[in-house]
């Protein structure tokens, strides 16, 4: 059952407010991936500690970057059930992970950060792991 609404705007609204386009449907997510012709962030959010602790802010400090995605996005497991199943299977054979940051380039996943690399570890980390991927995939 999805989390009420109430319970997760002022998490899509840190994002949003980082620039994230949110992806609530299963053909929003489609066309991400099909309109994708450089690069995008994906970030798999959810409600738990680590999401708030570290995914989120992590993505925001590695969006402040000198090399980022040209584009950004994020869906919301248990909230945007469908949308959420449809970015998991245009990532291929990735295990399912929430929180989980999706690096893609023109449409395929070219770097992928799961829960287990983001729990227990701080944002600053994260970030500085995110912005050696953008410099090996934004240029």
């Amino acid at each position: 059952m999805p989390y009420p609404e109430q319970m997760v705007a002022p998490m899509r609204a840190e994002l949003a407010s980082a620039g994230a386009q949110e992806l609530r449907t299963p053909d929003e997510a489609i066309d991400f991936f099909a309109n994708q012709k450089e690069t995008g962030l994906i970030l798999i959010n959810s409600v738990c500690g680590c999401a708030a602790g570290s995914a989120r802010p992590a993505v925001r400090i590695s969006m402040d970057h000198a090399c980022t995605p040209t584009r950004f996005a994020t869906v919301f497991a248990g909230q945007d059930l469908e949308a959420t199943s449809q970015v998991r299977s245009l990532l291929g054979d990735v295990p399912p992970s929430s929180p989980s940051m999706a690096l893609i380039k023109n449409g395929e996943l070219v770097h992928f950060v799961p829960r287990h690399m983001i729990e227990g570890r701080d944002a600053a980390s994260i970030a500085a792991d995110l912005t050696l991927a953008f410099d090996e995939y934004c240029n």
